[in-house]
């Protein structure tokens, strides 16, 4: 085959399971993964199914939140429910560790989570032939940045009328919020700062950074200076995404800042989770040194694999997980027993567009009550409550004598006879 079919015309489909059965390696018993019973993403060609556990309840009290009109994140409401989480994965242990940690939470009260920051960052990159261009660029939208905001969100911009393969070219849903500038050497780039629903918003922060810089930023600053960059790229990698930084771990800014924080007593501690707040004092510090020694982004346990689990069930983009677990676990010993709490700087999610239509993750993304209006700040707070409980049963686990229950645990889970 000279050219592999690309299209998911059903004629597209045939051919590439044809091609992938006439490989040598390819054996015929596996043909049942080549049934596509879901449609969605370019060359599909069969499917994957990842078991799903479902634990719970996870005793949670969080916030209802919404934007105000000049884009500050407003709490509104707060309850106290029982969740169900599903998990999507195939680590053996995940599902009872963290099933273990919301015991022993619920056992002591509840999860308490709050949402701090909503923005997710476009970072386009304007190259000049001189420094001094590059600054010149860096005034103008500092000076022009409400201009750049009053024509993306002008209801009679043409842009949203026009369509690109039937997508508008710009998003209603994204709104532009904050502008920063960042020069360095002859380059500026320019942080796009915005909110997008319920949306994880990135292909509708894409379209509109795009129309900005070439029908707005490099026209309007052509006149305004007769100074024209040499490059413009749409992201310059300061945007954050997709990968652990410095500056989304510290002021968040591409997706949701989540705090949860749960107090466990000496006899939750002891009856439920096996250790003692001196053990689990004792394990902080020695992992605190270990972080420092390695220079370690996020200092905490395993929270990517509770994301991770939860990304998948739900139809999140999984290359986000690299920043979504960007986190900083604490560990408070208080009278009776400990203070715990995890700080997720950059949670990505979203439950409108991408793999959350799907019918199965669909299904997920209701069962956890977010398919409402601000679903996205509800999924949120229960991902990082749920990556803390399972913060605090392997971190149990782990400040056992000799980290016994910890290797018991795997010992157990492993599959494995020998």
């Amino acid at each position: 085959m000279s050219r592999w079919p690309h299209k998911n015309t059903p004629e597209a489909i045939r051919a590439r399971h044809a091609a992938l059965r006439a490989l040598p390696q390819w054996d015929s018993a596996n043909d049942f993964v080549l049934d596509t019973p879901v449609d969605g993403l370019e060359a599909l060609t069969g499917h994957m199914l990842l078991p799903v556990a479902i634990v719970g309840p996870l005793r949670l009290q969080l916030g209802a939140y919404h934007l105000s009109e000049a884009g500050q994140l407003i709490e509104h409401a707060r309850d106290t429910e029982d969740v169900f989480v599903p998990l999507a994965h195939t680590e053996a242990g995940l599902s009872a560790s963290m099933l273990r940690g919301m015991n022993a939470v619920r056992d002591s009260g509840h999860v308490r989570t709050y949402i701090l920051n909503d923005r997710i960052t476009r970072d386009s990159c304007f190259v000049f032939s001189t420094t001094q261009e590059a600054l010149a660029l860096a005034r103008w939208v500092t000076q022009n940045t409400q201009l750049l905001r009053a024509w993306l969100h002008d209801p009679l911009n043409p842009l949203y009328e026009e369509r690109v393969g039937g997508v508008p070219r710009l998003s209603r849903h994204a709104k532009l919020w904050e502008i920063d500038t960042h020069v360095l050497g002859t380059t500026c780039h320019v942080l796009y700062r915005y909110s997008t629903g319920d949306a994880c918003g990135p292909n509708m922060i894409t379209r509109n950074s795009y129309a900005l810089n070439q029908e707005l930023v490099g026209p309007r600053f052509f006149t305004d200076t007769g100074i024209s960059p040499r490059h413009v790229f749409l992201e310059g990698n300061m945007g954050g995404d997709k990968k652990p930084s410095a500056q989304y771990f510290v002021a968040g800014g591409h997706g949701k800042t989540v705090l949860a924080e749960a107090t466990l007593s000496d006899e939750t501690l002891r009856r439920v989770l096996r250790t003692s707040a001196t053990e689990l004092a004792a394990l902080e510090h020695v992992g605190l040194h270990g972080s420092h020694a390695s220079d370690m982004q996020s200092v905490a346990f395993t929270p990517a694999s509770a994301i991770a689990a939860i990304f998948a069930a739900t139809g999140q983009d999984l290359g986000m997980v690299g920043t979504s677990s960007m986190a900083h676990g604490t560990l408070e010993v208080v009278d009776g027993g400990i203070h715990a709490a995890i700080r997720l700087p950059s949670l990505e999610v979203g439950t409108v567009g991408g793999g959350t239509g799907l019918p199965h993750a669909r299904a997920y993304v209701s069962l956890l009550g977010c398919t409402r209006p601000d679903g996205a700040y509800r999924l949120a707070q229960i991902v990082a409550a749920a990556a803390l409980c399972l913060e605090i049963s392997a971190s149990a686990a782990m400040a056992s004598a000799g980290s016994a229950n910890f290797a018991a645990a795997h010992t157990r889970a492993s599959g494995r006879s020998s």
